[in-house]
C-alpha cells in the first residue's frame, strides 16, 4: 500500500502539492497531458528549481489568462466528468470540489447548488486540484497522511474583502484536523490545500510507520523570512504496522457489589465478541 505523508510545517496549497509531486519524480509532461483533457483553455503550467531558505525545492506555476473565473459547483463537476480522466482522478477531484462547495454553503448560508466559486473557480485553481489528483494517480498513491498544519496568521485579501487567517473556508474545512500557528503573518494553508487535505486524509499526526522511497519538496510562491516556505512529501510503502504490529484497545474497570456469577458470564461474552484476553484482579 503506497502512502504519502505531508509535512506541513509551512502550510499547504495546491501548487505546493504539485511541486512536491514533480520533485518526487512525477513527470510534468504526463501530468500536463492528462490536464489538457479538461475542457478549459487559456492556461500554462511550468516547473523550476528554486531556493526557499536553505532548501532546494520545485516550484510549479499555473498561469491563467482567464478574466471571468466565477463558476458554479455543478459547472466544475461537469467539466471534470466530461474530461475523460481516469476514474480515481475524477472521483477524488469531484469529492474535493464537493467538499469545498458544502463549506462555502455553510459559511454563506446558501444552498450548495447556488454556490459560485470565486478564486477556487478560476482555471488555475481547477488545474491545481485536478492536477494534484492526476499526480497522486500517476505516482500510485493509495493513502494520505498529514502532520499538524501551520495555518499562519494575520489578514488576507480575497474577493470577499479582507479576511482573517485562516480564511473562513479554510477554517471550516480543517475542522477536526490538528492545526497551529507559529505567528508568521501570511496565509499558509489555502482553501484549495485545506480541501485536498480534508477530503483525502486518512490520518493526521506524526509520520506513520513506512518505508520511504522518495522525498519531494514543493515550494510556495512567497519567500518567508522565518523558515523555508516548502511542503515536504514522504512517499513510500506502509511499514511496521502491516508487518505484525497491531493497535489494541485496553478496557479497564473497577467493579463493586457485583454477583461473582455474572463475571463468568461476562468473560464468555467478551471472548465470544473478539476480546483477546479477559481477567480480573481482586482489589
Amino acid at each position: 500500500m503506497k502512502i504519502a505523508y505531508f509535512d506541513c510545517f509551512s502550510g499547504i496549497s495546491g501548487d505546493m502539492i504539485l511541486g512536491a509531486l514533480v520533485d518526487a519524480g512525477c513527470e510534468l509532461g504526463r501530468l500536463e497531458a492528462e490536464l489538457r483533457k479538461l475542457p478549459v483553455s487559456g492556461w500554462n503550467i511550468s516547473a523550476e528549481r528554486v531556493a526557499r531558505g536553505a532548501l532546494s525545492a520545485t516550484r510549479v506555476k499555473v498561469v491563467s489568462h482567464e478574466h471571468h473565473p466565477h463558476r458554479s459547483l455543478n459547472t466544475i463537476l461537469r467539466l471534470i466528468s466530461e474530461a475523460g480522466l481516469p476514474p480515481r482522478v475524477a472521483t477524488r477531484a469531484s469529492e474535493i470540489f464537493q467538499r469545498l462547495g458544502e463549506s462555502e454553503a455553510r459559511i454563506h448560508n446558501v444552498p450548495v447548488e447556488k454556490i459560485h466559486f470565486h478564486e477556487v473557480g478560476a482555471v488555475d485553481a481547477i488545474v491545481d486540484i485536478v492536477g494534484a489528483c492526476v499526480g497522486f494517480d500517476l505516482m500510485g498513491i493509495d493513502e494520505f497522511a498529514y502532520s499538524a498544519l501551520n495555518v499562519g496568521s494575520g489578514r488576507v485579501q480575497t474577493d470577499h474583502g479582507v479576511l482573517p487567517v485562516p480564511a473562513p473556508a479554510t477554517a471550516d474545512l480543517l475542522r477536526g484536523a490538528p492545526t497551529y500557528s507559529t505567528g508568521i503573518e501570511r496565509e499558509l494553508v489555502t482553501p484549495t490545500g485545506a480541501a485536498i487535505v480534508s477530503t483525502l486524509a486518512s490520518e493526521f499526526g506524526a509520520q506513520p510507520p513506512m518505508t520511504i522511497a522518495t522525498i519531494g519538496y514543493g515550494a510556495g510562491a512567497a519567500e518567508l523570512h522565518e523558515q523555508p516556505n516548502v511542503l515536504r512529501m514522504f512517499l513510500g510503502e506502509r511499514g511496521a504496522h502491516e508487518a505484525g504490529h497491531d493497535d489494541i484497545t485496553v478496557i479497564e474497570a473497577n467493579l463493586d457489589d457485583m454477583n461473582p456469577q455474572i463475571y463468568g458470564y461476562f468473560v464468555e461474552c467478551a471472548l465470544a465478541a473478539g476480546a483477546l484476553d479477559v481477567f480480573s484482579t481482586a482489589v
